[in-house]
């Protein structure tokens, strides 16, 4: 694994199709600043938080969430201004609702690709359930 994974994984409002106005700035930014590789699948559960999703890991067999597998031109510069649309504060502030941590993504033709994932971090006991994994595709 590298020191500094240089792929994204989004399942979200940064997915390339979504057409929805939340995160649409980040949308064109983050094309410009990144190539898709190819479609994705992370072990986990995808949840409604709103206006957007949280990714929940889950590392049992029968569920995923499914999204993008991005390149990043230049990871530190991205993953700055990314951090600050997730609303992360740095040094693990309680209110955080998402951290930024390494996961696996396993693409279509089977490889295993470590990225960057936002992983939901507050509880998700009352939260609905996207039960087919996909932001885009949620009914």
């Amino acid at each position: 694994m590298p020191a500094w994974p240089t792929h994204l994984f989004v399942y979200g409002t940064l997915l390339s199709g979504d057409t929805g106005a939340g995160g649409r700035a980040q949308r064109d930014r983050l094309a410009r600043e990144a190539r898709v590789v190819g479609s994705g699948t992370v072990r986990g559960r995808l949840y409604h938080l709103g206006r957007y999703p949280g990714l929940a890991l889950d590392d049992g067999e029968s569920e995923f969430v499914h999204g993008e597998l991005l390149e990043l031109k230049t990871p530190a510069t991205t993953l700055a201004w990314l951090d600050d649309y997730e609303g992360i504060v740095p040094g693990n502030h309680p209110h955080n609702e998402y951290e930024r941590r390494t996961i696996e993504v396993t693409l279509a033709s089977g490889e295993h690709v470590t990225a960057w994932g936002y992983v939901y971090r507050l509880p998700t006991v009352e939260k609905p359930l996207i039960a087919n994994g996909r932001w885009l595709d949620r009914g």
